[in-house]
């Protein structure tokens, strides 16, 4: 496999999610789901592409992804991506949209070579209590000096930073959520929870249908800085989140039958930016 991520599965929708999932949006979207193994075991990226909207503005919100890859580093090198060396053996990079990675100049790992994902938080101590406190997260690593923190839900998955960036987060238009799959009969006591510690719940639970595949339940919370968190049953999530063997073609079919650049042009009208 190297360091190629994979195409785990590519979903088209003809409205809008009732969670959000594709944004404040109500037209046709598409997610893709990618990365270096099984959703059940591995951090993936949801890729969601809105048909109508040409351009997003970043925000301070997501401060990037830890990848531990030499291969991923070789390749930037050879297909002459923009990268630099940030530190010893640290390259940083950008995806297109200008979302940041960090490539670790070391062997791959066999298990998830996406090793964290860190976002920005107001306030350190607040955000650990929240994250470690109310939904029972771990704290690996606390430093007070360099305002940043690593927790995580189990010792071989990604694990989430939390750095404070000392002033107030901007989510710009291209936010994203993190997600993650419990068993389904925790759901109601986790909205519940957030609902006696008076915290914020963006979609109380929902069943959310995907074409021809599982239909799954979701709780979609807020942190205290905005950052979007989604709970979704597990029982169901297996059933969706199964590699599809033709997922590469589908995205590729998607691509290829796009027409929404065209429309715009044919009727003198510029994609929405968000």
């Amino acid at each position: 496999m190297g360091s190629r991520r994979l195409i785990l599965r590519h979903e088209e929708f003809e409205e809008g999610c009732k969670a959000s999932c594709n944004g404040p949006y109500d037209g046709k979207w598409s997610k893709t789901m990618v990365g270096y193994g099984p959703e059940d075991n591995h951090f993936v990226a949801e890729l969601t592409y809105n048909y109508g909207v040409g351009e997003y503005r970043l925000g301070t919100d997501f401060l990037g992804i830890t990848v531990q890859s030499s291969n991923a580093v070789s390749n930037a090198k050879r297909l002459h991506w923009p990268i630099k060396e940030v530190s010893a053996g640290i390259f940083q990079t950008e995806a297109p949209g200008g979302y940041r990675f960090y490539l670790l100049e070391e062997e791959q790992l066999e298990t998830d070579p996406v090793q964290k994902v860190t976002l920005a938080v107001s306030d350190l101590e607040r955000s650990v209590s929240y994250w470690s406190e109310l939904l029972g997260m771990k704290v690996y690593e606390k430093d007070e000096a360099k305002k940043r923190a690593v927790l995580g839900y189990s010792d071989n998955q990604c694990r989430l930073e939390l750095q404070d960036i000392g002033e107030p987060v901007d989510h710009g238009t291209a936010f994203g959520r993190i997600a993650f799959s419990c068993p389904r009969e925790q759901l109601p006591a986790i909205e519940s929870l957030m609902k006696k510690e008076k915290q914020k719940i963006l979609t109380p639970l929902v069943s959310l249908d995907t074409p021809g595949k599982a239909t799954v339940e979701v709780v979609i919370l807020a942190d205290p800085d905005g950052h979007e968190i989604c709970f979704v049953g597990d029982e169901a999530f297996q059933e969706l989140s199964k590699m599809d063997p033709l997922g590469n073609k589908l995205l590729d079919d998607a691509i290829a039958s796009d027409k929404s650049e065209e429309w715009f042009a044919k009727h003198n009208m510029q994609k929405a930016s968000a």
